[in-house]
């Protein structure tokens, strides 16, 4: 581990960051939901979507931005397919409710389609792709965040999309994928951690007003101190979009999908009225109704491995599926400690003092 990493162990900081929702007024249930999905992503080496963002959802809370107890309200109803209104509450609470009814629908009909908007940050989508993984189903999901424009559409340079996330999961037994990207060059958290202190930035994953390229956080942040909250509309320049036109064209389809089919509204144009919040649209199909499942595992597995067999370009290095990563993270990090940037952890602790939340021994 660098030696500028603080290590904390898994169960407490787990328990130290439901604490602090607790103190804002979330009860035992929620808090321990936000706590264990932010710390999930951690574990899976997201740590952009990890508990690096507390700080920052304390604020949103506190400023009314995003609600304490809400439940998912159900707009439409076709049975196999839904839409839900999140009502601005945690993304951690309504958007698993959508998912629990994405993964019934399909269990009962063999696909479903469900919609979700106006939620809090759902963090990371891969987590629902799991979740449906565990249920034996297939799911796709597009998410989009009204009111947050963030990315540069190839061939520009002002902020258009949101970072747009996408990700697939697929059930193998033994060999479960789980395919999870932001659409833009870097997720707005990994340019925050770096912000931080941490991994740093690509150089060309940001864009300036001039067209000219940068890793600097500044970049989209402006000015801001070491320890503290960062605003992205202090930034004069935009994230750039992964994989140039390619990239580009998903977030594009995010938005369209998770964003205006759905209700919750597209990245922007922003107004006077407009309200941060996540929409996701999620597809569910359960392999047994489709009538292939078992047809499906044999060739969906042996698929896999011969692809894995594949020469290494660098013998040290292993050829891996969507998902192996995170795997591996996953287990070195329960056992051995989640490494926190010691600019995150200590704004962690800021907002646990000023709550008067004791921190773990």
């Amino acid at each position: 581990m660098p030696v500028d990493q603080v290590l904390v162990e898994a169960a407490k900081l787990d328990g130290f960051v439901a604490a602090i929702f607790r103190a804002i007024g979330c009860d035992a249930a929620e808090a321990g939901r936000i706590s264990t999905h932010l710390l999930g992503a951690n574990l899976a080496g997201h740590d952009s979507h990890g508990v690096a963002r507390v700080p920052r959802y304390v604020e949103w809370c506190e400023a009314g931005y995003v609600l304490k107890g809400q439940a998912a309200e159900v707009v439409t109803d076709g049975g196999c397919f839904a839409l839900l209104d999140g009502k601005f509450g945690f993304g951690q609470t309504v958007a698993p409710q959508a998912v629990e009814l994405g993964i019934a629908r399909a269990q009962q009909h063999g696909i479903a389609v469900v919609g979700l908007r106006n939620a809090g940050h759902i963090g990371r989508v891969g987590d629902y792709a799991e979740t449906a993984i565990r249920a034996g189903l297939i799911s796709v999901h597009f998410v989009n965040v009204a009111g947050s424009v963030l990315v540069a559409p190839f061939g520009a340079t002002d902020r258009r999309f949101s970072t747009a996330p996408f990700s697939v999961g697929v059930p193998l037994p033994g060999r479960p994928l789980v395919l999870d990207f932001a659409t833009s060059l870097v997720a707005e958290g990994k340019v925050m951690v770096a912000s931080n202190g941490g991994k740093a930035l690509p150089a060309d994953a940001l864009i300036e007003p001039d067209g000219s390229l940068s890793g600097d956080p500044h970049t989209l942040y402006g000015p801001y101190d070491k320890v503290g909250p960062r605003d992205v509309t202090k930034g004069s320049g935009a994230i750039r979009a992964f994989g140039e036109h390619k990239g580009s064209g998903l977030a594009f389809m995010c938005e369209m999908l998770g964003g205006a089919l759905t209700g919750g509204g597209t990245s922007g144009p922003i107004t006077a009225r407009t309200r941060i919040a996540n929409g996701m649209l999620s597809f569910y199909v359960s392999p047994s109704h489709f009538g292939t499942e078992a047809e499906f595992h044999a060739t969906g597995r042996a698929y896999v491995d011969w692809v894995l067999a594949a020469n290494r370009a660098k013998p040290d290095e292993p050829v891996l599926a969507p998902g192996d990563k995170e795997a591996a993270t996953r287990a070195d990090r329960l056992a051995n400690g989640v490494p926190l940037q010691p600019d995150t952890w200590e704004g962690i602790r800021q907002v646990a003092r000023r709550l008067g939340v004791v921190e773990p021994n």
